[in-house]
């Protein structure tokens, strides 16, 4: 008698595919990302919108002509196109000025001593006064009749008033005195995130203190001195205020910002106005990739903060 066997009938399940919302899971995309979407529309209106309403504002000349136009002028126009040249030679050396001054004092402040909290308070102080209030405290010091010109005539080292108001000088003062606290702060918090250990390891090698900033502190901290300088770069190409308050707006430091207001308000030329502003606005793009872009070559790699 033979004996049948049956072969058993399997009863696993074959291999389901993962549903779309574990697939974006997998690609650490989930609910929580809905979170962002408040400061997506934030950015979408404020930015993105006025952007690309000014974009093609631009292309629709009000004296008709080609897309070009407004370019055209702007760019053979002598008296606009030189307002490019002014406003990088304030913003510049005033940027530059301002991340340089601030490394050797953020430097001294990162570590811990008595009084420091007031000397900090006191070097970002300038953040509250404002550009109004700071240009009226630059004309009450150094204006033809201001405190510093009094000084001088009165132990007889001047007889005529320096001119430090109403010129380039008057404007690049006023970006220094607002710029500074703002690079100050970035510069000392990369600083205080950079590891100590390092230092004090290379230290134990005998090495100096310039040696150890020169080949440890200051490379970790170039990415910062260069998104610290775009920073600043950005707030003084902008310039608008002080330009015209302790600066000539009519002559040597007629600006970009002052150009574009006049073709808005004055002329009535919308178009005009916001072919400026996107000539800034790719004007400071170019610069900051042009910094971005050395920075990637001076140095690539960790900011070497604390636990990196």
């Amino acid at each position: 008698m033979s004996t049948a066997t049956a072969t058993p009938r399997s009863t696993e399940n074959p291999q389901r595919k993962p549903d779309l919302r574990h697939r974006l899971a997998e690609r650490g995309v989930d609910a929580r990302l809905l979170l962002l979407l408040p400061g997506l529309i934030l950015v979408l209106v404020l930015f993105v919108y006025p952007f690309l309403y000014g974009l093609g504002l631009s292309f629709q000349p009000t004296d008709g002509g080609g897309p070009l136009e407004n370019y055209r002028r702007f760019f053979s126009d002598s008296f606009q196109r030189d307002t490019i040249g002014t406003t990088l030679w304030l913003a510049l050396p005033a940027a530059l000025f301002n991340v340089l001054a601030s490394v050797p004092i953020a430097y001294r402040l990162r570590g811990r001593f008595r009084g420091k909290r007031l000397l900090t308070t006191v070097l970002v102080i300038p953040i509250t006064l404002g550009t109004v209030l700071t240009a009226e405290g630059l004309l009450n010091f150094a204006g033809p009749a201001g405190w510093l010109n009094r000084a001088l005539a009165a132990v007889g080292l001047i007889d005529d008033p320096l001119r430090l108001v109403n010129n380039y000088w008057g404007v690049f003062f006023s970006l220094v005195i607002s710029g500074f606290p703002f690079a100050f702060l970035l510069v000392l918090s990369y600083l205080s995130g950079i590891d100590p250990s390092l230092e004090r390891a290379a230290a134990s090698l005998g090495a100096g203190r310039w040696d150890r900033f020169r080949l440890i502190t200051f490379p970790l901290l170039v990415p910062g001195l260069a998104t610290t300088f775009c920073l600043t770069f950005v707030l003084a190409f902008s310039v608008f205020p002080s330009a015209i308050l302790v600066g000539d707006p009519t002559g040597s430091t007629r600006v970009i910002s002052i150009a574009a207001y006049q073709a808005a308000y004055e002329q009535y030329d919308y178009p005009l106005a916001s072919t400026i502003a996107i000539v800034m606005g790719f004007i400071e793009l170019a610069v900051i990739g042009l910094v971005l872009a050395g920075r990637s070559r001076f140095y690539t790699g960790t900011t070497g903060g604390k636990g990196a």
